[in-house]
């Protein structure tokens, strides 16, 4: 690896400073998903566990460097409580009035404190060295744990890292150990699939896995586009017309570097995007002027699952159709169902991640089932891009000092 984790430090006895991310919907006071809390749990129970005092750094929001009430952590730290089934003590510091130095002054060993919202202080998204160096005065060491954060360089993210000795939080280790498996290091044939809306939000994303993946399957709003490229009929469905050249050019490069692209063979349209509209499945060449697609058709289905079947590791972002309106979820639903079983046998190494994916795997019940989903939205959707993330990078970084040191 190229960072080191929990296990290379003892942390008995030591003041640690934990970056998290508890930025979890809310909805009229209570907490709606706590996926991101139950994910860093084991890190911080680690922690406590070994003696460690513990202070958590977390954003919530975007108040835009001053305190706003609405946007204030503390509702979270019974979660939190609840979750490590150890107590919380939360510390209602405004960053500017040494409270949050004092709390960790006065705490025992197995302690943890969760500190109030980092972007309460304009220094955080500046990464300001002396807000940096006020983090850093709280602990001894540092642990990120907050892979969804560290593609943004902020003091509690990249800043504090280079004024502490770093490691990574087992959330951490765990998201960048599954992503060096599907990008770094995968196991072939390693198949790319990329759904949505539109390829003008993803044309870095497509551009570095053309480069990676050996089969790059296209789904979603986005597969119109490519169609319409290739000179398909696609009616009255989203397509971006003004892109066209640009599919074109993907795929010739796709074909330069070896990376077959696999777009549907047919489809599935409707005249109105509603729920229980008609819909039917149609050959490519039926899709009238005044059709909607809204979902890959059975023949793209078995295309997609018959290329799983040949791949050693797939790598998932985006639905296949408009999975939130049945039936315009059954393309996304089925291919994922088969991805999850042939996991489930030991036979492909499944990593996704991304909001719209995230949802579609909970939808078709296989989230659990896939080898890793991340939930770290755009951080993942960098990290798939081929760009650096500021918060890796740091950590990774420190390993090779210590490297060239020893």
């Amino acid at each position: 690896m190229g960072f080191r984790s929990l296990d290379d430090i003892d942390f008995a006895n030591r003041a640690v400073v934990v970056r998290v991310d508890l930025n979890v919907p809310v909805d009229n006071g209570g907490i709606t998903d706590t996926t991101r809390i139950d994910r860093v749990v084991p890190t911080l129970r680690e922690l406590a566990k070994a003696g460690a005092i513990v202070s958590v750094l977390a954003h919530f929001g975007r108040p835009k460097g001053a305190p706003v009430p609405d946007m204030s952590l503390e509702p979270v730290a019974p979660a939190l409580a609840n979750a490590l089934d150890l107590p919380v003590h939360f510390v209602a510091t405004d960053w500017t009035d040494g409270l949050a130095g004092r709390a960790v002054g006065s705490a025992s060993p197995g302690d943890v404190l969760l500190m109030e919202n980092t972007r309460f202080h304009a220094g955080e998204e500046a990464n300001d060295a002396q807000f940096a160096r006020q983090l850093a005065g709280l602990g001894e060491i540092y642990v990120n744990d907050a892979f969804s954060a560290s593609h943004r360089a902020h003091a509690s993210t990249e800043g504090i890292a280079r004024l502490l000795p770093s490691v990574a939080g087992r959330a951490l280790q765990a998201e960048l150990e599954a992503l060096g498996q599907a990008l770094k290091t995968p196991r072939r044939p390693l198949t790319a699939v990329v759904g949505g809306a539109k390829i003008s939000t993803k044309l870095q994303l497509l551009g570095n896995l053309t480069g990676l993946a050996d089969t790059l399957i296209i789904g979603g709003g986005m597969a119109n586009t490519f169609l319409a490229a290739k000179g398909a009929t696609v009616g009255k469905s989203l397509c971006e017309h003004d892109l066209l050249d640009t599919a074109r050019q993907i795929m010739a490069d796709a074909g330069d570097k070896g990376c077959t692209i696999l777009l549907p063979a047919d489809a599935v349209v409707t005249k109105e995007f509603a729920t229980g509209a008609p819909s039917k499945a149609v050959d490519l060449s039926a899709v009238a002027a005044d059709d909607l697609i809204v979902d890959a058709g059975p023949r793209a289905v078995a295309d997609i699952c018959a290329v799983f079947d040949a791949s050693a590791t797939v790598v998932w972002n985006g639905p296949l159709g408009a999975f939130e309106i049945a039936p315009f979820d059954a393309a996304t639903v089925a291919a994922a169902r088969h991805a999850a079983a042939l996991t489930a046998n030991g036979k492909l190494v499944t990593i996704a991640g991304g909001g719209d994916t995230v949802a579609a795997l909970n939808h078709a019940n296989v989230a659990d089932d896939f080898t890793y989903v991340s939930t770290a939205g755009g951080a993942f959707l960098e990290w798939l891009e081929g760009k650096p993330l500021p918060g890796i990078e740091v950590l990774e970084s420190q390993q090779e000092q210590r490297a060239a040191q020893a």
